[in-house]
Order: structure tokens, then sequence, then C-alpha cells
């Protein structure tokens, strides 16, 4: 998302060439997939998303406050 704002700027002035540029390139918002689902806490996007109960966490985020929510790890 970043280098497409960043190209944005560098066109800023040149009406063709934007709007050829984001008939190409503009990101899509999704309605399902893996690019749906986003941490809570961190905002990672994709792989490694814990949906189940509603968490909603990434894998890391969730190992860090699952004590606070009360999961406990089984040996």
């Amino acid at each position: 998302m970043g280098n497409y704002k960043s190209v944005m700027k560098q066109l800023k002035g040149k009406k063709n060439k934007i709007n050829k540029f984001k008939k190409h390139n503009k990101p899509i918002k999704r309605d399902y997939g893996k690019a749906q689902s986003v941490c809570r806490q961190c905002d990672r996007k994709g792989r490694g998303i814990i949906n189940k109960y509603g968490l909603k966490y990434c894998r890391q985020c969730f190992k860090e406050i699952a004590k606070t929510l009360g999961f406990s790890k089984y040996n």
C-alpha cells in the first residue's frame, strides 16, 4: 500500500498517467479470503489469524495475550 501512495505523489499533475495507474494498480477491497482477516492489535493480514471464538488475533499477539484472556498452555 505504501508503494501505491509514493507513486501517486510522483505522478501528481499528470492526469492521464494517474488515471491509467489507478485503473491497473489500485488496491482492491476484498470481501473474503486472507486479505479480509486482520489482527485487532497489530494489523497483520493473512496467515496466522485466530478467528475461533471471535478472537481475531494473529498467533504472535495471541501468545502475548492468552493468559489475560484465560487460556492456559497444556503439555
